[in-house]
């Protein structure tokens, strides 16, 4: 099964062509250009790499979200358009579960890992997994807390992996001795770790057409914040 994954949700682009589970290539960007001008020609040299068009393609799939608002819309659309146009499945996979999915090796039985993202306004993005086996379980949803509540949690634990843009964040805020020094490259998003998460959706019947792709942001944006705060003005000044 060939399978094309994106992921936008943060200021890196990265594309990855897999045959199920195995990597056939992984484009990543991060030149401070936009989203909506890298994604597409990302995947279509990637396609045209092998000699492919996106009806060759057997799964669409991208990060959902959470993240960037305008870059979980950006990569949401372009699979939409991709899966829609040649009448292929696809699948929106959590930001944060792929993100744990870069964490997801080794020998260690009961690895905790915590993917956790800059969700400004002084929050993160973040929900915890544990490796049992050679299986990534969820323990917790993907939330959107304060970073008071991150560390409250966190702590009896013990030491923690984390990954995400707001590695560097937490771990300075964490005490020494508390959490994992995580390889650079392994910190940040990666579109095998999509494809990953993707392909075993696929397998357990997790998947859909391109209308049933949704965006997840976990709050309102900033402009909805801002009209609601605004009609809530309005309303108690006319109480």
């Amino acid at each position: 099964m060939k399978i094309l994954a994106v992921d936008s949700t943060a200021k890196t682009a990265t594309v990855a062509l897999c045959d199920d589970r195995t990597m056939l290539a992984e484009f990543t960007l991060n030149n401070g250009n936009t989203h909506s001008e890298t994604l597409l020609p990302m995947i279509e040299s990637m396609l045209n790499a092998f000699g492919m068009k996106p009806h060759d393609v057997d799964l669409f799939a991208c990060s959902a979200g959470p993240g960037s608002f305008t870059g979980v819309r950006i990569g949401v659309a372009t699979v939409k358009g991709l899966a829609f146009g040649s009448g292929r499945p696809a699948v929106g996979v959590s930001t944060l579960e792929a993100l744990a999915r870069n964490l997801d090796f080794g020998d260690d039985a009961s690895k905790i890992i915590c993917p956790v993202m800059d969700a400004r306004r002084g929050q993160l993005y973040t929900a915890r997994f544990v490796r049992r086996g050679s299986e990534l379980e969820r323990l917790t949803p993907d939330r959107a807390i304060s970073y008071t509540e991150f560390e409250n949690e966190t702590l009896p634990l013990g030491k923690v992996w984390l990954c995400g843009d707001g590695y560097g964040l937490v771990q300075g805020l964490m005490p020494e001795g508390t959490v994992y020094d995580t390889p650079e490259p392994m910190r940040y998003q990666s579109a095998y770790s999509v494809a990953l998460s993707a392909w075993l959706a696929y397998r357990r019947g997790e998947y859909g057409d391109a209308d049933s792709l949704r965006p997840v942001y976990l709050r309102l944006s900033q402009a909805e914040r801002e009209r609601a705060e605004r009609l809530e003005a309005e309303a108690g000044a006319n109480n």
